[in-house]
């Protein structure tokens, strides 16, 4: 009898270390009243890329990137759809009107697309990161 509950209690601790792994991206959550749109930039082993646009709900969070990050710092640009305004900061990135993956930060209006300000993002080195948007955004609604 002893036996069998060491058993069972063996196979209790072995499926819950082969459980599902636990989600590692870098997400955004909207953390405000309003549809924001998101776009992301980051560099690679190709160097840098910007892509967007994410799609977020009000008081919902999305994964802009999925699995364990391998960069310390990522930039985000996000826009109020719904009153007006963006987060932003100093880090220049070329955006685009449309849905995009963009490759390269030089020369954005020459390759037709927008300069946009993003600001950055330290993950500290953090295999997952959640970015919140709420509060004052660098520029007002309209």
């Amino acid at each position: 009898m002893l036996r069998n509950t060491a058993l069972a209690a063996g196979a209790l601790i072995v499926a819950g270390l082969t459980a599902a792994p636990a989600q590692a991206d870098l997400k955004v959550c909207n953390n405000t009243e309003s549809t924001v749109n998101v776009a992301m930039g980051y560099k690679d082993n190709k160097g840098w890329a910007t892509e967007g646009w994410w799609t977020i709900a009000p008081q919902k969070c999305t994964p802009l990137l999925k699995g364990d990050l391998i960069a310390r710092y990522y930039y985000v640009f996000a826009i109020d759809r719904d009153k007006g305004g963006s987060w932003g900061g100093k880090s220049m990135m070329c955006t685009n009107t449309k849905v995009f993956t963009i490759r390269g930060i030089a020369d954005c209006e020459s390759q037709g697309y927008t300069k946009t300000g993003f600001f950055e993002v330290d993950t500290r080195e953090e295999k997952d990161w959640t970015v919140s948007l709420s509060g004052d955004k660098t520029t007002q609604g309209q």
